[in-house]
């Protein structure tokens, strides 16, 4: 029963309340955010559970009113407001069931994307700069904030590789579904005789740990300097700003160039680090569920083909979940917002499906 489930949801979130603000929680702060962001999470279901609950009570009470009620016109009134009511309590059930889908805990994190130039040469450079800002643009419309992590210029314009952060709410669970291979295919620049190109470049997100995710010992993280590389003036040219970490058990390296002071700089490639080792941890639970589910639409599998631009026919297709647009150049300037929506709804379709609640 959808009621007992509901139930038993407010009382989790009734003992977490507690929780909460006992003192044990306070001393540990891991275990305080973890809380706070069940705490969230439960409060609109149970917000929702209440109207729901009403609506319910009240349907139950036309009910009565038209079976047992003798005047026509009272029962005409309550019949009507049984149909209506009926009508709410449907619409509220879907909408709760979207809400009692199994959240990834990670939607909520900050995220980290990373953009690299694959086949095509300079026009993978090209596109991968395109990429970064429609990103950007995307962002700002979502009133998400982007900073600049890292980068390699392209010869010919563009990145080779660019990083960057992104933050706000459910940063990562809104950018998560860019994971994987963009191709696209138009004519480029340097092309002479007119022909089309087939360019890619490989976006990777990862969702942004922080220190109560996993713990990076000093003594495992190797720190160099060196200048950086990018535009910024002398004192960013000239001076061992830009910084370079590798954690010595894995291997796993992060450099960081962008700021001027080198503290901002070693901040930055920690975060990156942090989140490179956290996401072995992750793919692990990730590739788990793929082999669970017979399709994933948000995989987080950089190596996979999940959408192609073309230029000549201004046409999109996500090869996910088979949706084709046709306003390229829109798309391109930051309007990719019904795409994700669309994912979006693809997933949550699935997991419903599945019965996953």
């Amino acid at each position: 029963m959808l009621l007992d489930k509901l139930e038993a949801i407010k009382n989790r979130f009734e003992d977490v309340e507690r929780e909460i603000s006992s003192p044990a929680a306070m001393s540990d702060m891991k275990r305080f955010a973890q809380l706070n962001r069940e705490y969230k999470e439960l409060q609109v279901i149970v917000a929702k559970y209440a109207m729901y609950k009403d609506v319910v009570s009240n349907l139950e009470h036309a009910r009565e009113l038209v079976s047992t009620e003798k005047d026509d016109e009272f029962r005409d009134m309550a019949k009507l407001e049984y149909d209506e009511l009926s009508a709410t309590s449907e619409k509220m059930e879907e909408e709760i069931k979207l809400l009692l889908i199994p959240k990834d805990p990670e939607d909520q994190k900050n995220a980290i994307v990373e953009i690299r130039a694959g086949t095509g040469g300079d026009e993978a450079s090209i596109f991968a700069g395109e990429l970064y800002r429609m990103y950007q643009k995307f962002c700002e419309r979502r009133g998400l904030k982007t900073e600049l992590v890292d980068f390699t210029d392209g010869t010919s314009g563009g990145f080779k590789e660019i990083i960057f952060n992104v933050s706000g709410d459910s940063a990562y669970g809104i950018m998560k579904y860019e994971s994987g291979v963009h191709r696209v295919q138009r004519v480029p620049q340097t092309e002479t005789q007119g022909r089309v190109h087939t360019s890619a470049a490989t976006v990777a997100v990862l969702p942004e740990a922080d220190e109560f995710d996993i713990d990076v010992k000093a003594n495992d993280v190797r720190k160099d300097l060196f200048c950086s590389s990018g535009p910024g003036g002398q004192s960013v040219n000239t001076t061992y700003s830009a910084v370079r970490l590798t954690h010595i058990p894995t291997g796993i390296v992060a450099q960081c160039q962008d700021q001027k002071s080198q503290i901002k700089n070693f901040e930055k490639a920690m975060t990156v680090l942090r989140s490179r080792i956290y996401e072995l941890e992750y793919n692990k639970v990730m590739e788990e569920r793929a082999r669970q589910r017979k399709t994933m639409v948000s995989s987080g599998d950089r190596s996979a083909k999940i959408r192609t631009y073309n230029y000549p026919q201004s046409r999109i297709t996500d090869h996910r979940i088979g949706l084709t647009m046709y306003n390229l150049q829109a798309f391109i300037d930051g309007d990719i917002g019904e795409m994700i929506g669309a994912l979006q709804v693809a997933e949550n379709a699935e997991r419903l499906k599945e019965g996953m609640i």
